[in-house]
């Protein structure tokens, strides 16, 4: 559970980021038809929302949220019975009132106080129309969509909006290019992709296309900016890139991290939330290898000071945690294990002769160990001299009396050895086991070619490397 535990500490420093000082805020609001409740002040950080303030309306429906440290700038929200009621803009105006209905609270809404909220809401009103008239554009099309005389018509119209609205949104940003507002736009758009040119043999450049998105996704996004951290657009534009537009492997991963982070570096929040992000989401990934990311994170940036909001307590669980990943990262070879089998004779991981190993960690009273144990003994039993193979077996449990009744129960003929009984480290700590089953899959050498794989996919992986490596010869 220090996995979880570990995760939750990162997510904790982040997302409670320092205030700056100043002379505070006061946010005024009136509900007509809301009465006397509860209201929360919200806002975005990165994927998450926060809750800022709490008040209760009086039976007006006003209500005052109110503090003595300015609010950082960025997109904020009302919350009334866990809905999102209405949003706005915090930036360097910090007393606004707004007052609107029950009924609409965008079309009733009225502003005081904040000119770029003002304009925020006469956006959200021509927008809202517009939608509206591409709904009922759509309706109709729908209705008639198999009729293509009639339903061009339709088409037509719903291609009009959408060039109404790219051109209101792009008369906007240059009109008020230093509202927030502008730069969200500017950070949603992806950049306009050129045609692909020809290539020498008359074809057109496959992955042009592909080069130029990658190279040009950020250009519109201000990375030294923070505001844009507390609107629901930077975290959604960063991860998509590393999820999606980026190569899915370690190396590509860090490769761009790298080069985030220096993006980010003039701005310390900015910084915080890349370097964060990344440690994060490959730490709590379940793409296999994905752990080699973590543990470059962490003796790139954490191991060398740079990471200032991470208390020493975390930044010591943070480092434990990398440096014992490290050692069984994929590619590192396996560390030994040298157990007692059922008859007490020690046996040695690293002398099994076979092309792969299948390095099994179960517990006779772990409810998947029970279904899953037998299944990839079957196959075992199947697949073993096709696929040159050998399981050894690692048992949680110190009681040696379980572990022969759930041996002998189902036959178990592979390499049986219990965890406990070793001359080793424990393997828990080597091999980072807090839960059962878990599987390894080393080559002949006992590096580690795959790990925490399922059960259902062993004989998949051993094929698919044992192809990879009859391609490799010549």
């Amino acid at each position: 559970m220090k996995y979880r535990y570990l995760s939750l500490m990162l997510m904790l420093a982040l997302i409670f980021p320092n205030t700056s000082f100043g002379s505070g805020y006061v946010i005024k609001v009136k509900i007509n038809g809301l009465g006397q409740d509860t209201l929360y002040l919200g806002s975005y950080y990165g994927q998450y929302n926060q809750v800022n303030d709490t008040a209760i309306s009086n039976e007006k429906g006003e209500i005052v949220f109110q503090g003595k440290e300015d609010l950082p700038g960025g997109i904020y929200f009302i919350i009334h019975k866990k809905v999102r009621v209405f949003e706005f803009i915090i930036n360097k105006e910090q007393v606004i009132s707004f007052d609107t209905d029950t009924a609409d609270y965008v079309a009733n809404m009225k502003i005081k106080g904040s000119k770029e909220n003002i304009l925020f809401y006469e956006y959200l009103n021509y927008i809202n129309g517009q939608q509206a008239q591409f709904n009922r554009y759509k309706d109709h099309f729908e209705k008639i969509k198999d009729n293509k005389d009639s339903s061009s018509y339709y088409k037509l119209k719903m291609s009009e909006i959408d060039e109404r609205v790219k051109t209101y949104k792009t008369d906007f940003m240059q009109q008020n290019p230093d509202l927030l507002i502008s730069k969200v736009f500017k950070a949603s758009k992806d950049p306009d992709i050129p045609e692909a040119p020809m290539l020498s043999n008359g074809r057109k450049d496959s992955v042009f296309q592909y080069r130029y998105y990658k190279a040009h996704y950020f250009d519109d996004i201000d990375f030294t900016d923070d505001r844009l951290l507390r609107t629901p657009v930077f975290y959604n534009r960063l991860n998509n890139y590393i999820t999606s537009v980026v190569a899915q492997t370690p190396d590509s991963i860090t490769k761009e991290a790298d080069i985030l982070a220096e993006k980010a570096r003039p701005n310390k929040e900015m910084f915080k939330f890349v370097v964060w992000y990344i440690t994060y989401m490959s730490e709590t990934s379940n793409i296999m290898g994905f752990d080699a990311i973590y543990v470059y994170m962490v003796e790139k940036y954490y191991k060398t000071n740079q990471c200032y909001w991470v208390s020493p307590k975390v930044l010591d669980n943070v480092i434990k945690r990398s440096d014992k990943l490290k050692p069984i990262l994929l590619g590192k070879i396996a560390p030994n294990l040298i157990m007692q089998d059922t008859a007490l004779v020690l046996k040695s991981l690293h002398e099994i002769k076979a092309n792969y190993t299948v390095l099994l960690f179960w517990d006779p009273e772990c409810g998947h160990c029970q279904t899953e144990v037998p299944a990839v003994h079957d196959f075992y039993l199947k697949e073993k001299a096709e696929l040159n193979f050998e399981v050894f077996a690692v048992c949680a449990d110190t009681n040696m009396a379980k572990m022969k009744s759930f041996i002998i129960k189902h036959k178990l003929s592979w390499i049986n050895v219990n965890g406990p009984r070793a001359l080793t480290q424990p393997y828990g700590e080597l091999y980072d086991i807090y839960s059962t089953p878990v599987i390894y899959i080393l080559d002949s050498n006992k590096a580690i070619l795959a790990k925490r794989i399922g059960f259902d996919k062993i004989g998949d992986f051993l094929r698919a490397d044992i192809k990879r490596k009859a391609a490799l010869k010549p």
